[in-house]
């Protein structure tokens, strides 16, 4: 699409000869509103906080430029050049290598466009962002906000009270949750009180798992507040809601939305090692805004500046049900990979697994990689033929993680899939190989945090079978001793 600049606005003009692409535009300028035009309320609705490309709309380029040419929509260029190095400014990509260019019909010239983000639709040196600068769409609030009349631990009510006086005065706060903690019932009188003035508030999670769970607690707490469940797929994705529940891939689309995003997981992948996502929750908030940070498991930077008051931070250092955390006790399994070649495993690790079968006890057994659970697979389906496996890539995921919350499968052999995010009432957990890169610190803090989350089950076991200690491993434990030490010296542990 090219451009000229007449009468201080954009004008759409094929021509060659004195038009441009919107990205070579040096600045583009943005006609006052107009409050005597009609403006389509539908247009409002869909992209009110949002930054879209023109594909994502069902309307003309006619009526799109009328409203802009009236004040009410933006045109932002969604590639911006330093030098001749491009720069996709919807998802911050500067690495040259996710740039390509093509012979375009729109501008008629070779353009680049950002392959990092093209799965949200083809952003192109001469496309804009569109967006909206009008009013916001009226949301009508019930008398009652909340229904949930649940009560907090006292460790929940301190972080509780936290993050409303962060959402409240705009700033940032880390809630540091020891997992089973109770997180989400922790966010809702800060969700309350952004709501109550009007304020428009997003959770933000890396996993598409973990908003299919939280939106029906989300509906249930707040059953007269619109919601919208946002992931990929998802039939909310045009739904304007002053409460949005979305994975972060999705909060791509939005630009200066949100007065409060509430950042779940955010140790967790692929929010850490994808800086567009980074960039993403960024671009979501407006600039006056309040940044809740959720984590069981911050990074050592994090939790150095924690230590220091550097970082605004309450932790949560004892579950609501008021029984420590389970200990990792580590066991030396020898060779266990030259074993499993041979089609055999350690001896303590079959023992461990065939004791909770006689038992009758659940187990979750994780593994750092897929062919080698596979194989473990097959030789422990001798001592149970219901035993199953796991994985990222598996069809039937969902089905076998609901076999295991209904008790139809003893014990699951899994990858790191399942390290957080999934909650089974009585189980025992066991780690083959901890020794592996692949179990950070984080992940086996989170592993050990599926044990011991029920009330009525408090005490899972926790093993590592390992070829050799790690500081990986060294460090998770002395993260879950020093929480239940904090956990007693507060007071939130039963003595």
């Amino acid at each position: 699409m090219r451009f000229i600049i007449e009468d201080g606005m954009l004008i759409p003009n094929n021509k060659l000869d004195n038009s441009l692409p919107i990205s070579k535009i040096p600045t583009i300028p943005q006609p006052p509103l107009n409050p005597c035009f009609p403006f389509n309320p539908n247009l409002q609705q869909l992209l009110t906080g949002k930054q879209l490309l023109h594909d994502d709309l069902p309307f003309t380029f006619e009526e799109i430029h009328t409203h802009y040419q009236n004040g009410y929509i933006t045109y932002r260029k969604g590639i911006e050049y330093s030098g001749k190095q491009p720069q996709c400014i919807r998802c911050g990509n500067k690495d040259p290598q996710w740039f390509a260019a093509f012979p375009c019909a729109r501008c008629r010239e070779i353009c680049h466009y950002c392959r990092h983000c093209l799965m949200m639709g083809r952003i192109s040196a001469c496309t804009p962002l569109l967006g909206w600068s009008g009013p916001v769409p009226d949301t009508s609030l019930p008398a009652k906000i909340r229904a949930w009349q649940g009560t907090l631990s006292q460790g929940q009510m301190v972080a509780s009270d936290h993050v409303v006086e962060a959402i409240q005065q705009n700033r940032e706060h880390l809630v540091w949750a020891v997992c089973g903690a109770g997180k989400t019932e922790v966010l809702f009188s800060g969700i309350e009180a952004a709501l109550a003035t009007k304020k428009r508030i997003c959770i933000a999670t890396p996993r598409t798992d973990v908003v299919l769970e939280l939106t029906p607690r989300l509906i249930s707490a707040f059953p007269d507040i619109p919601i919208a469940s946002l992931y990929g797929g998802s039939e909310d994705r045009h739904h304007y809601a002053p409460l949005t529940i979305a994975t972060t891939h999705q909060l791509l689309r939005f630009y200066h939305a949100f007065d409060a995003i509430i950042l779940d997981e955010v140790d967790a992948f692929p929010y850490t090692v994808e800086e567009s996502l980074q960039h993403a929750a960024i671009q979501a908030r407006k600039p006056i805004s309040a940044m809740i940070y959720l984590t069981a498991t911050p990074n050592e930077k994090w939790q150095r500046e924690c230590r220091t008051g550097k970082r605004a931070c309450t932790t949560i250092p004892a579950r609501f049900h008021r029984h420590p955390l389970p200990v990792p006790k580590f066991v030396w399994c020898g060779n266990w990979q030259k074993q499993l070649q041979k089609n055999r495993l350690p001896a303590n690790v079959i023992r461990w697994v065939n004791d909770r079968i006689l038992a009758n006890k659940q187990a979750l057994v994780f593994f750092p990689h897929i062919p080698m659970m596979e194989k473990a697979l097959t030789i422990l389906r001798q001592l149970h033929p219901s035993l199953e496996a796991v994985h990222a890539e598996d069809p039937d995921r969902k089905n076998k993680v609901q076999k295991m919350r209904a008790n139809e499968i003893p014990i699951l052999l899994t990858t790191t899939i399942l390290e957080r995010g999934v909650t089974f009432p009585n189980i025992d957990v066991a780690v083959v190989g901890a020794e592996d890169s692949i179990f950070s610190e984080s992940a086996l803090v989170q592993i050990a945090g599926r044990a011991g989350r029920s009330k009525d089950y408090p005490d899972g076991l926790v093993t590592f079978f390992h070829y050799g200690k790690t500081e990986e491993m060294l460090k998770a434990r002395k993260q879950i001793v020093s929480m239940n030490r904090e956990g007693i010296a507060k007071g939130l542990l039963n003595p």
